[in-house]
């Protein structure tokens, strides 16, 4: 049978999906890896590709079993959604590879002030680190903070800033994040044609009348 086929259109859908399972998998692994090393909560671009992660994850689940099934509604709203999911898998990517330095340090710094100081001795004890940033802006915010510091390395006097400690680990789970997002969001557009066209595709050992 010739690619445009029935059954083959079904099993490039079906293979497709199975990317997109390892894809969500590998999105929210890679996310979570960041935040695991002292990313924190505070970048909100780390916690948008979970969501996204964690939806495409569902929607490819989805589109299997909808493809296995020739299921038309659940194939219909998998056009729908995947497409959404392509619009802000492709803004979130493109997002996490834009973020210069000077930017992830402006978000750093509205959080860290947001937070209490008991999360902050949490996080400096955790990685090790006093304060954020021992910069101009923040000089006086240092000072406090490194008064505060009950960190283990401060008896070493041997201490990093927490801020690049956390930037450290930031760029390299948004370069990762952002690369992996954006290659994998063009492969959405496929998804959609496939889907699309496997939709309105005749399964040839189905009973002609019940075809919509």
């Amino acid at each position: 049978m010739v690619c445009g086929g029935f059954t083959c259109s079904k099993n490039a859908l079906c293979s497709l999906n199975v990317v997109y399972i390892l894809v969500g998998l590998l999105l929210i692994g890679v996310a979570a890896w960041g935040k695991e090393f002292g990313i924190v909560s505070s970048i909100h671009i780390i916690g948008g590709v979970i969501a996204v992660g964690f939806f495409l994850l569902l929607i490819a689940i989805v589109g299997l079993i909808g493809a296995i099934h020739h299921h038309q509604v659940m194939l219909f709203f998998y056009m729908i959604i995947l497409f959404l999911v392509f619009l802000v898998q492709f803004g979130v990517s493109c997002s996490c590879l834009a973020m210069n330095q000077d930017q992830q340090e402006k978000l750093l710094n509205s959080t860290w002030s947001l937070m209490s100081n008991n999360t902050k001795g949490e996080l400096e004890g955790r990685l090790d680190c006093c304060g954020l940033l021992n910069n101009t802006l923040g000089q006086k915010q240092f000072t406090q903070d490194w008064f505060s510091c009950n960190a283990p390395c401060k008896d070493r006097r041997n201490c990093y800033t927490c801020g690049t400690m956390m930037l450290q680990h930031a760029t390299e789970a948004l370069k990762i994040l952002g690369g992996v997002g954006l290659f994998f969001s063009f492969t959405e557009i496929l998804g959609v044609w496939l889907a699309v066209r496997y939709r309105n595709q005749k399964d040839p050992r189905a009973n002609p009348s019940a075809f919509l």
